[in-house]
């Protein structure tokens, strides 16, 4: 990347992975010659450089995509606001949040159900199967969230 940046002056919009220039060698076969500010076509030629980066390293292989899902797993859990997690969103390269919603925003079971338990724990004042004190304590919610939020009547 210092090389990108550096010595061919590339910016943070130009490819992470750039396109490989070829060339005619001396030898009448096409060799490679550099790099050029496009992207590939395809993720063929990453994979094969990740693959081999790992082999080199002795690592079991892992996707270049499997990167991104850990980056956006890690944002799910750093970003408090939707603020934030659009601007990790942008980070990522994804011009819409849902793009990333959409792409990667599966819940596991797992977590789901912790999720749920702590909405149960919110409700421990509520008795539980008295749907009217459900009520209640949902429309009490609304009431202390209506000027934050900006809903009224």
């Amino acid at each position: 990347m210092v090389y990108l940046k550096e010595t061919l002056l590339f910016g943070n919009d130009d490819p992470l992975f750039p396109k490989t220039q070829v060339r005619l060698g001396d030898a009448g076969v096409f060799e490679p010659s550099g790099v050029l500010r496009e992207h590939w076509s395809n993720a063929t030629p990453i994979r094969k450089a990740f693959r081999e980066a790992f082999e080199y390293a002795d690592l079991p292989y892992f996707n270049p995509h499997s990167f991104r899902k850990t980056l956006v797993h890690l944002g799910e859990t750093l970003c408090q606001t939707p603020e934030e997690f659009k601007a990790w969103s942008q980070n990522l390269g994804h011009e819409g949040v849902l793009t990333t919603f959409y792409s990667y925003g599966e819940v596991q079971t797992t977590r789901q159900a912790e999720i749920f338990g702590d909405f149960g724990k919110q409700c421990d004042d509520v008795p539980a199967g008295d749907f009217d004190a459900l009520v209640k304590a949902v429309a009490g919610r609304l009431d202390r969230q209506a000027p934050e939020h900006g809903i009224s009547d």
